[in-house]
């Protein structure tokens, strides 16, 4: 075996490596978490006090639009009551009921969070639907309720269920 040689193939050709497209994973784990922390509740206490109405519009939208909505224009497809529960529960729970109601493909939904009478310092449920409705992108617009339908203390929420608008 001292004596054997290799042969030359003459129509070889040497391997390359294949050069893999670059994956941004970090820059994805960053913009994950950077979503995560917009809906974090943040307790902003000068932010709210128990009585003080709720209002949003989504900027691009017709200020026509959230009087509809303050005026009981929208029929209220669903709604959903987050009394007695802690805060992180509620929100969770809030959202889970937003991304429902827009599978469903509902218009409107009404959030039931209390005015914050019982609270020892401030409302701290409507502190943070108010925060989570106003990070969630596809809500376009909420008012509180009128005095019937439970005043300060329920918010009637517009939804856009535009798909590319979806978390």
């Amino acid at each position: 075996m001292a004596d054997v040689k290799p042969l030359r193939a003459p129509d070889r050709i040497e391997p390359t490596p294949r050069n893999t497209p670059a994956v941004a994973a970090q820059r994805e784990k960053d913009d994950r978490q950077v979503l995560r922390e917009l809906l974090e509740f943040k307790d902003e206490s000068a932010e709210l006090e128990t009585g003080e109405e709720l209002l949003f519009l989504r900027p691009g939208h017709q200020q026509r639009t959230l009087k509809r909505l303050r005026r009981g224009y929208f029929s209220v497809a669903d709604t959903i009551d987050l009394h007695h529960m802690g805060v992180e529960t509620a929100r969770k729970v809030l959202l889970d009921f937003i991304d429902q109601a827009l599978n469903r493909h509902l218009g409107c939904v009404r959030v039931v969070h209390g005015k914050g009478l019982r609270s020892r310092h401030l409302p701290k449920l409507k502190i943070m639907t108010n925060q989570t409705l106003r990070k969630h992108p596809n809500v376009i617009a909420f008012a509180s309720c009128r005095p019937v339908e439970g005043g300060t203390g329920a918010t009637n929420v517009l939804l856009s269920a535009r798909p590319g608008a979806r978390r």
